[in-house]
């Protein structure tokens, strides 16, 4: 069964491109695109999307407070920023909205259909680069490391979510199946209290869990 989408996308050339890569033939069906987001909760209340993606810069109220509005009235919903801008207030600005994913512009097709579906199977959604600017934000965060009980085999598939890496990505980097990664992760939520892989890159590096480089 696909997943339905929504896109929000001001260029319309990409808008059209996305729509043709994202059909039912990669497990998704666009039920709504849109060149803003103003009327962003009448938008889902009639697509009824589990996915959003959405640009930043565009005319209107912008990406960011769309993102907002979005989880005030349907915080399930997955929300993924899918921009050209990398630097750091837009990135934070756009996670501490409610963000679930930060996909750049020139990320590979078949990357940013492969971590969509690691986002939508509770993983994270987050070109490579982003998830290295994340790392270095908290590299100076100072808290007090509280333990959490993660075996080994666990901080190491953590450390691997947190700098990007899909699934597959981490079962051929710690030869195991995909299975046994989602597994793991589905005891490191347990362990961290949280519910999703966003949410576990972010207490991972807000308590220091894992080692940073």
């Amino acid at each position: 069964m696909s997943t339905a989408l929504i896109l929000y996308e001001d260029n319309t050339r990409l808008r059209q491109s996305m729509e043709l890569l994202l059909s039912e033939a990669s497990g998704y069906t666009v039920t709504g695109s849109y060149p803003n987001c103003d009327r962003v909760v009448e938008d889902i209340e009639t697509c009824k999307p589990e996915l959003v993606i959405m640009d930043i810069d565009m005319p209107g109220i912008g990406g960011i407070e769309g993102v907002k509005r979005i989880k005030e009235h349907s915080p399930e919903i997955k929300v993924v920023m899918h921009t050209v801008f990398d630097d750091d207030n837009r990135i934070f600005d756009s996670i501490c909205a409610g963000a679930d994913g930060y996909m750049l512009k020139n990320t590979p097709p078949l990357k940013l259909i492969q971590s969509l579906q690691d986002l939508m199977d509770g993983g994270v959604a987050m070109s490579p680069f982003v998830a290295q600017k994340v790392f270095q934000f908290f590299r100076t965060n100072n808290k007090a490391k509280e333990e959490f009980h993660l075996t080994v085999r666990e901080k190491e598939i953590l450390e691997l979510l947190v700098k990007g890496n899909s699934y597959k990505m981490i079962a051929d980097k710690t030869m195991i199946s995909i299975d046994t990664v989602k597994k793991h992760l589905q005891n490191i939520y347990h362990k961290l209290h949280v519910n999703c892989g966003t949410e576990a890159v972010a207490k991972a590096l807000r308590h220091k869990i894992i080692q940073l480089d």
